[in-house]
């Protein structure tokens, strides 16, 4: 079978998933603006930053753009990220309906579908990493603190461990509050994690069953409707 690629053009990120018929091989990581030499058919894009749609367009003129009107899924509006609907989607056709995705990417995100394919809805919230960056930029004397690898004390005696503290155990409750919630109307439905913080949240909340690739998961369930 012929290789082919799909992109998912992120906030921060270029993300590039190889695949042979629906199996998916290899995804790669790239910056604004670059691309991997292995890539030499790119069938279908989906983006959320307009500026990198053109300019892959103008190096992939081929490449199909994936839109909201060809999700498989009922009662999304207009304004939702392409993103958000290929993750549930995935999430959905690769282990089943309902489900909840939570994409700890730039934005952390939270995306809703029941049993029957209708999107029920979401949250959206600064993501970890531009959390952390914030306080840095927009404050005079805190400094640039990244996401510790383990949770950090929680009563901390400095600033970039107050920092640490402050958002990991705060951005866990609310995490943890929007799993309760979800768990309470759809007791079977499943929780994943995916996004570049993905592995983090499941690391420290064992509910989540993380799956990198559920983007691209994405791209294979649209089948024949592309």
């Amino acid at each position: 079978m012929d290789q082919w690629w799909a992109l998912m053009i992120g906030n921060s990120r270029l993300h590039w998933a190889a695949f042979t018929g629906n199996i998916l091989q290899t995804v790669h990581h790239t910056a604004h603006g670059t691309c991997p030499s292995a890539v030499k058919q790119l069938r279908y894009v989906a983006s959320v930053v307009p500026q990198q749609t053109a300019w892959v367009q103008g190096h992939f003129p081929t490449a199909q753009t994936i839109t909201l009107a060809e999700i498989p899924l009922e009662n999304l509006y207009p304004q939702l990220g392409i993103d958000r609907a290929l993750a549930v989607l995935g999430a959905g056709q690769q282990y089943g309906f309902p489900c909840l995705v939570i994409d700890g990417g730039t934005a952390l995100t939270f995306s809703a579908v029941n049993g029957d394919r209708q999107w029920l809805g979401g949250a959206i919230l600064p993501g970890l990493n531009l959390q952390f960056t914030s306080l840095s930029q927009h404050t005079a004397a805190l400094p640039k603190v990244h996401l510790p690898t383990q949770l950090p004390l929680r009563w901390a005696n400095d600033p970039a461990g107050a920092i640490a503290s402050g958002i990991t155990y705060t951005v866990l409750a609310g995490v943890k509050d929007f799993i309760r919630a979800w768990q309470a109307e759809f007791p079977q439905g499943q929780i994943f994690s995916t996004g570049g913080d993905g592995a983090w949240l499941a690391q420290q909340l064992p509910t989540l069953n993380y799956d990198p690739g559920l983007i691209f998961h994405g791209f294979t369930a649209l089948g024949g409707n592309c």
